[in-house]
């Protein structure tokens, strides 16, 4: 493939990422769709085998939401890193401890934020802005990860958003929105459960905890941190039922 190429297939692709911020006609799905879907989305975070691809992404989704905390408060991120087990870490410079507590809580509840975004997006005719602007997000994401295996997910996740840009159609892109948010939302509550386990039966792994490193820089019990997570989560859930609900005919 020569440059011209490439360079009609960039241009053609930002045209396309462009087209997606024009909203279209909303999701209108039938009770027994939506239960499709939702089974779809269940299948990528209950199976383990499953969810250990899918986690990666929520995972990322996790970090990014610790980046756009600390950008929100004025810190310098320098970088994003990202493992196969599912573990991360998001380092930035300039924190005061209210920056500190800020960042450190905008992991857990983020993928269950953007899960309910996602929701809504599908069903009020923005799936295609959601997937436009997750597009670019993910590939802006690609410049602040700092290690290999961080790197190979970061560019699956970034492709296969590329992919779908490309070649999915309006009413796909609707229905493909509506189960990430679905798979997101349950993701998150997957990696709480994950991490309140790892505060009651396995304490070794505590320093990888965001509730936990929460307390180490506030002082404030891990348990109201852990009960901040899924107080999010919870009312993540109870307005994408709001908006899902008199959605589906």
């Amino acid at each position: 493939m020569d440059a011209g190429t490439v360079g009609v297939f960039i241009r053609e692709w930002f045209s396309k990422v462009a087209d997606g911020f024009i909203r279209s006609a909303p999701l209108e799905v039938a009770w027994p769709v939506l239960l499709l879907i939702t089974a779809a989305a269940a299948l990528l975070t209950v199976p383990r085998p499953i969810w250990r691809w899918f986690g990666l992404f929520v995972t990322f989704v996790h970090e990014l939401g610790h980046a756009f905390a600390a950008l929100m408060t004025g810190q310098v991120v320098k970088g994003i890193e990202l493992r196969f087990d599912h573990s991360g870490q998001m380092r930035s410079m300039g924190r005061s401890r209210f920056a500190a507590a800020w960042t450190g809580f905008w992991g857990y509840p983020v993928p269950a934020v953007v899960g309910a975004f996602l929701i809504w997006a599908a069903f009020n005719g923005w799936a295609g802005f959601a997937l436009s602007s997750g597009a670019l997000i993910l590939l802006a994401a690609l410049l602040f990860i700092r290690n290999a295996q961080g790197l190979v997910i970061a560019l699956g996740c970034a492709g296969v958003s590329v992919l779908l840009v490309w070649f999915a159609s309006p009413f796909a892109v609707s229905c493909i929105t509506l189960g990430v948010g679905i798979a997101l939302l349950a993701g998150a509550v997957r990696d709480w459960l994950n991490v309140l386990s790892v505060h009651t039966r396995r304490r070794r792994s505590l320093q990888s905890s965001d509730a936990f490193i929460l307390y180490q820089r506030t002082g404030l019990p891990s348990a109201i941190w852990l009960t901040g997570f899924a107080a999010v989560i919870a009312a993540s859930f109870t307005a994408a039922l709001w908006w899902a609900w008199p959605a589906a005919g």
